[in-house]
């Protein structure tokens, strides 16, 4: 008997899928356990198995495009059997879940936002943008419109008017179309002389990275709490342990340790909002903020504050190429208890992050500043390192968020209290 194969929630906030590819055509045969198709979620592109014998009868959803979850994948059966009724009247069973229910008329109707998300196909990539050099698309036999001193500069400068867009009305010619023709042919840059644009359509990890930041800033009352640490004793440490040969690890390594050794001395910021009660977490769970293509995905580094320099370190490696081949899964970024956003290697000196919930706090790390400081009353060359704390309010007070600040600032200025 045919049965549908509805979209799968491949992550707890999936709320649609795109199939990336199709392992099997119409009339196929599909095994159970046998992979139907790879289907991208808000996070990464997984593959689909089929949990059923079958033929497979009917693509709900071609390559390329999205359906909610629970819309209509696919269709498995006997060859041959009659699917219309079985789609009829699941696009039935669909028309009647969108209906808005009965508004009572003791009341004025209240209006209802939908957070339905219409699956909308993956643009064409945009066209690239002609030469500097190549001529402009012109009818044949049409006579260029071009303003006197237009000509007259062109004439000058051995340049042919067919080959210059024009700004003017009507596409008309002017001096200052010339002169930007001459200029940006000369450093090779394309001429644009009219305002354009391309749009590309929102991917499901960006509508997710959009709704859930979105939450958490407009729900979660956020502070932040800013310290300056001096990194001469980590930059020492590091390159004592690096110096030995037997592996390799980065300020983040230690950044990641120190936070997850303070979470344990202050489980009041290793904590969550639940609404109606508030989860303080024994366990430190620390999830890092990884850059991809797409967005932001951000794994979760398991039990860190047990964990040594170079263990944390070969995880994050490890996480940071599956989140950029998306092969990451939902056992890899599900669980953390606190986040840590480092964009230091990139020049950032100091940045406030918005909290990623359920977590009550976000750590921002900027880069590490050569910098005079001020020891022993003698001015000195330094290495400061800033970093701002995101504590939602709801949870964690002031004097809590600066407790773990002050351990966190300890411990990295003193990286051979993170060994004992």
């Amino acid at each position: 008997m045919a049965e549908i194969v509805r979209m799968p929630k491949l992550s707890d906030t999936m709320t649609e899928g795109v199939v990336a590819a199709w392992h099997k055509k119409v009339g196929d045969v599909v095994e159970s356990g046998e992979l139907l198709a790879e289907i991208e979620t808000d996070k990464a592109t997984m593959e689909f198995e089929s949990f059923q014998d079958g033929v497979l009868l009917h693509i709900g959803v071609q390559t390329g495009d999205a359906a909610p979850v629970d819309g209509v994948l696919c269709v498995l059966g006997e060859k041959g059997e009659d699917i219309k009724k079985l789609l009829a009247d699941a696009a039935k069973a669909n028309t009647a879940s969108d209906e808005p229910a009965p508004v009572s008329t003791d009341k004025p109707p209240v209006a209802i936002a939908s957070n339905e998300v219409t699956p909308q196909p993956r643009p064409a990539s945009p066209a690239p943008v002609a030469a500097a050099a190549a001529p402009v698309s012109r009818a044949p036999n049409t006579r260029v419109i071009a303003s006197p001193l237009a000509k007259k500069l062109a004439d000058k400068l051995g340049l042919s008017l067919d080959r210059i867009p024009g700004s003017g009305e009507g596409g008309r010619v002017v001096k200052s179309d010339v002169e930007n023709f001459k200029m940006a042919s000369a450093s090779g840059m394309p001429v644009i002389s009219q305002e354009r644009f391309s749009e590309v359509g929102v991917s499901q990890m960006r509508k997710t990275i959009a709704r859930r930041l979105a939450e958490s800033k407009f729900s979660a009352p956020h502070f932040y709490l800013s310290v300056s640490i001096d990194m001469s004793n980590a930059i020492q440490a590091r390159n004592a342990i690096n110096a030995q040969g037997l592996y390799k690890i980065s300020f983040n390594d230690m950044v990641v340790k120190s936070a997850a050794v303070s979470l344990r001395k202050n489980p009041a910021v290793n904590s969550s909002w639940l609404e109606d009660k508030i989860r303080y977490n024994e366990h430190v769970n620390i999830g890092v903020a990884v850059a991809v293509e797409d967005g932001l995905l951000v794994p979760v580094v398991r039990f860190a504050d047990s964990k040594s320099f170079a263990t944390i370190g070969e995880e994050v490696r490890e996480f940071a190429g599956k989140a950029k081949d998306k092969t990451l899964q939902p056992s890899d970024w599900e669980g953390s208890t606190f986040t840590i956003s480092n964009l230091g290697m990139f020049g950032i000196e100091s940045f406030t992050a918005i909290i990623n919930p359920p977590d009550a706090c976000i750590l921002a790390i900027g880069g590490i500043s050569d910098v005079p400081v001020v020891k022993n009353g003698e001015v000195v060359p330094g290495h400061v390192m800033k970093v701002t704390l995101s504590c939602d309010h709801r949870v964690v007070d002031g004097a809590t968020g600066a407790a773990f600040l002050k351990d966190f600032k300890n411990l990295l200025e003193n990286p051979v209290l993170m060994l004992v």
